[in-house]
């Protein structure tokens, strides 16, 4: 297959590297994207993980919380434009969506969608959406929506930037109160800022650091600093180089964000608040939605767009 302009164009949003390296990483996995920017990382030339999940759509990511604090949704409807997503309207409808999937026993987008709609149940949820487009006029979709439970204890949300993150985190705690919730919270807005991908190491399966091994070895080998080092030391710095990214991968291990010394991890943080309040917390789980991430936003060239309807 053929490297094209825009497939450089592409890999090189993703993974900020120049263009001729993500023509050469291109040309040397036959255009697989994935491959590409694996080929890239080893090179030492892209943080993949950090940069590969662009924002290119519009929309809410929303949460709500049950009463009592047990269970608790984030949903995220996405619009054509930033200035729907910001209309009260939409805002209202997606504020019902949420409703509807916190009392909701779905546990996929399909049925939810054929669910009567609790407001009207002479519809189903895919019908009032289609109503909304109609009373909006803008297309719209409920792209997806995740449920959360803590029996044993509580979850909180946090939103940032008005619906751009949406996170929910769950805990088991004994004790519930104000302080426990503000911890809760401040944990969901590292997740929001940080973006870690496990709660903690052992969640993590032997594929995935098997891989980050090879990845990290190769790297090692191009790197000139290490040109003529035994195997032995290049393996302890494969061993280095995953330890440090499971610290930044695993919520617990991140250093916490608003750390005075700048050293205290997040689940440091947890067990000083726990200690405080003579309680035994533990983070079960925690979802991130990032509004439009992974959609590829369609390109607009105004100029061009004013010149065509003015017959220029």
């Amino acid at each position: 297959m053929a490297v094209t302009a825009q497939m450089v164009k592409e890999l090189r949003e993703m993974t900020g590297c120049g263009m001729i390296d993500c023509k050469k990483a291109l040309e040397a996995s036959n255009c697989d994207m994935e491959q590409a920017i694996e080929f890239l990382r080893k090179k030492g030339l892209a943080g993949a993980q950090k940069k590969a999940g662009r924002i290119t759509a519009e929309g809410v990511s929303f949460t709500l919380l049950s009463k009592d604090y047990k269970n608790a949704v984030v949903v995220e409807v996405n619009s054509e434009t930033d200035f729907v997503s910001k209309n009260e309207k939409f805002r209202n409808y997606v504020s019902q969506v949420a409703e509807q999937a916190l009392e909701s026993s779905a546990n996929d987008l399909d049925t939810f969608l054929n669910e009567k709609w609790k407001f009207d149940s002479s519809k189903t949820v895919k019908d009032e959406l289609s109503s909304q487009i109609s009373v909006i006029g803008e297309n719209l979709s409920i792209r997806r929506f995740e449920k959360v439970s803590s029996p044993n204890g509580m979850v909180y949300d946090y939103v940032h930037m008005n619906g751009k993150i949406g996170v929910l985190v769950a805990i088991e705690t004994n004790v519930v109160n104000d302080a426990i919730k503000e911890m809760t919270k401040h944990v969901a807005m590292q997740v929001a800022s940080m973006k870690p991908k496990y709660v903690n190491e052992s969640e993590i399966d032997d594929d995935y650091k098997n891989k980050e091994k090879e990845i990290l070895l190769e790297k090692a080998k191009n790197d000139p600093k290490n040109a003529g080092k035994p195997e032995e030391i290049l393996k302890k710095v494969v061993e280095g180089g995953l330890n440090k990214e499971l610290k930044e991968v695993c919520l617990n291990n991140q250093i916490y964000i608003m750390a005075e010394d700048g050293k205290q991890t997040v689940d440091q943080y947890v067990q000083s608040v726990a200690k405080a309040n003579s309680a035994n917390i533990k983070v079960l789980k925690f979802v991130r939605f990032e509004t439009g991430e992974g959609i590829e936003k369609k390109q607009e060239d105004f100029a061009a767009e004013v010149a065509k309807q003015m017959g220029n």
